[in-house]
């Protein structure tokens, strides 16, 4: 793709993705644990999880990427099993901002598909990727590769199905990320959310959000 083509189709992207009514911006869960919220019974539960590397998980977290996750449990699973454990349980990636080994790690995904998720950066929303992928697979496969995924959201113009569907929060922080609207930094998002929530979780939610 060519990239006057690409500026061209992004341009009209835009203006779509403008006009179409807000969406959430994290894939929908179909039930996939996220490691950073999940209950000690909740990780004890997933198979080939035994109880050192549950604490391991607990003492580590929040874990602010999948391969930093993938890194501090790799050396307590077998490799056989990663299919297995990442079809239960998993750090969602940004799709603008993540490495060919994390996508790697999502089960199912093989190197053609890696290519397709990287072909159509930078992705400016959701349904852009609902849109691109799902040339490639039916809809039960693009619905189950969603939940993997996000795409950053604005502070300042995102919705509240779109700050809800950030995994962790729910109605009470939704209003507090709307409180202090707008928002001028980053710095800003973390002084107000910190009179909330500590420092770490500060940084887990930050992850999912920009000021564009």
């Amino acid at each position: 793709m060519s990239a006057a083509y690409r500026i061209i189709t992004l341009s009209f992207l835009g203006l779509f993705l403008l006009a179409a009514p807000s969406m959430a911006q994290v894939g929908e869960n179909l039930g996939l644990l996220n490691p950073n919220l999940a209950s000690s019974d909740e990780l004890a539960a997933v198979p080939g999880l035994n109880n050192t590397v549950v604490e391991e998980i607990l003492a580590g977290r929040p874990f602010l990427s999948m391969l930093e996750f993938h890194e501090a449990i790799e050396g307590h699973v077998s490799e056989s099993t990663y299919d297995q454990l990442y079809g239960a349980l998993w750090v969602p990636i940004d799709l603008n901002d993540v490495t060919n080994e994390e996508i790697l790690l999502i089960p199912g995904v093989g190197n053609r598909m890696l290519h397709e998720f990287e072909e159509y950066r930078p992705y400016i929303a959701l349904p852009q990727f609902h849109r691109e992928i799902g040339k490639y697979v039916d809809d039960e496969e693009l619905a189950r590769l969603a939940q993997y995924v996000y795409v950053r959201i604005d502070l300042n113009s995102a919705s509240e199905a779109e700050i809800l569907s950030i995994p962790g929060v729910g109605p009470r922080m939704q209003h507090e990320f709307e409180e202090y609207r707008p928002y001028a930094a980053m710095a800003q998002f973390s002084r107000e959310i910190g009179k909330y929530v500590d420092d770490e979780e500060v940084d887990r939610l930050a992850r999912y959000v920009e000021i564009r």
